[in-house]
């Protein structure tokens, strides 16, 4: 079949704002440390008046992925629902210059754009507050043959799950590539997205998603087993490809029979953890959507998200498979 493109992401679009802060600016505004905490408008909007000079980018874990994929110099195309303000623009603006495929046009109502503020301390460590804005938006009716178009693959991230109409247009959007002959490739995002979702996930794992991207205490999660070994005995019962990461234990690829280890690569020093997955995600896939063999995609995945975690930022830089043997 003649594919419109390579890979479809459908996810949340979140624009990042990076700031380097002090220690004292998380106690003012009652940050824990390290942790992810959801705020309506007007806490974003205080906390973005005081945070000081940020860089902002295109975000969101798909989102992260499909940038990735672009960069690797795969053809992606991204849905997700911003709104037509200036970080609505700044999402589309920085996803379009990757050459990603924008397929929903910004909404001319409702929410504001979301955007998580990310805020760095000294010691490389991330404290986000989050507003989810437009992104809970998304609709059934932004999943049409029209938008989808016939990718290879269409990447599905599990918070998709968490909106009001996440299930239906989950359902809607597998429906659509089974009829083009799209492969569907879902993340699992966390393992509380998993315990949220377990039984719709586990539905759509067995009827319509052919790989399934996560580390391992997501599909333990999914699977409900305690220890790896139990979480591989488990996988027994699916037919599904799953492309499993286990932070310094490298990966596992499990399809049927087939098991494949690749194990981490050694680092002199571990930068920033945040979009490694993401980036082996885009790795592998990329990998995948060029008829490489699994060993290789999971390979390359490595190469990704090793580099990513040796650097500030979830970004694959253009060019990096120009340094991949």
């Amino acid at each position: 079949m003649n594919h419109s493109v390579q890979l479809l992401g459908i996810s949340n679009a979140i624009v990042d704002v990076l700031a380097h802060i002090d220690d004292t600016f998380l106690g003012k505004i009652g940050a824990v440390p390290g942790s992810m905490t959801l705020v309506d408008m007007d806490r974003a909007r205080e906390i973005y008046a005081n945070m000081g000079p940020a860089t902002e980018m295109s975000g969101g874990s798909v989102a992260n992925t499909i940038a990735g994929f672009a960069n690797l110099g795969g053809s992606a195309a991204y849905i997700g629902r911003v709104k037509a303000d200036q970080l609505g623009g700044i999402f589309n603006h920085d996803m379009r210059s990757l050459g990603v495929d924008i397929r929903l046009a910004a909404a001319t109502n409702g929410a504001p754009t979301a955007r998580s503020l990310i805020l760095i301390t000294a010691d490389g460590q991330r404290t986000m507050q989050t507003y989810l804005g437009a992104c809970t938006e998304l609709s059934t009716d932004d999943i049409t043959p029209e938008s989808m178009g016939s990718p290879k693959a269409v990447l599905i991230e599990g918070y998709v799950w968490d909106l009001p109409e996440g299930p239906d247009l989950t359902a809607k959007a597998i429906d659509i590539a089974k009829k083009n002959g799209t492969a569907v490739a879902l993340s699992l995002s966390d393992s509380f997205c998993v315990e949220r979702h377990r039984d719709s996930f586990n539905h759509a794992v067995r009827n319509g998603v052919d790989i399934v991207v996560a580390d391992e205490d997501e599909v333990s999660a999914l699977v409900q087993t305690e220890d790896f070994d139990d979480t591989l005995d488990a996988l027994d019962a699916y037919d599904n490809l799953f492309a499993i990461t286990r932070s310094d234990k490298g990966s596992v690829i499990v399809q049927g029979d087939e098991r494949i280890v690749q194990a981490a690569t050694p680092v002199d020093e571990v930068i920033d953890t945040t979009g490694a997955g993401d980036a082996y995600t885009a790795g592998f896939l990329f990998g995948w959507v060029n008829d490489k063999p699994l060993a290789e995609c999971a390979k390359i995945g490595t190469f990704c998200g090793t580099t990513v975690i040796q650097q500030v930022g979830a970004r694959i830089e253009p060019g990096l498979l120009d340094n991949y043997s």
